[in-house]
């Protein structure tokens, strides 16, 4: 199977996601930084996987969610989206990740909850 260039995967801008993802059973927003990261401050409702542990948990992604995946500027999950496409789990990269995230203003929650 060929690779996926990580040109070929789409991104969206932070400012056209909802700020949590609580209650939105049909998206999913996957953060694939580290666990001191994650507690510094996530966005609500999102499902966090560090990148290494991806292949691992698999199947705590829903293959049939909108799939979005954020870290903290995009390039775990440029890397992680490559990954996922090649198993047939399509998504897209918020653009600028978490930085942009905050740039924004958009809330967070701190802790490991």
């Amino acid at each position: 199977m060929d690779p996926v260039s990580t040109g070929d995967i789409p991104q969206v801008p932070v400012t056209e996601l909802p700020d949590d993802f609580s209650d939105d059973a049909g998206r999913l927003l996957l953060d694939v930084r580290e666990d001191d990261e994650w507690a510094a401050g996530h966005v609500r409702g999102a499902v966090h996987i560090p990148l290494g542990e991806v292949p691992a948990r698999i199947e705590e992604i829903d293959p049939d969610a909108e799939l979005y995946v954020i870290c903290h500027s995009s390039g775990r999950s440029m890397r992680v989206l490559a990954y996922l496409e090649r198993i047939g789990y399509p998504g897209t990269c918020v653009e600028g990740g978490m930085l942009a995230w905050y740039q924004n203003g958009k809330p967070m929650i701190t802790g490991q909850g």
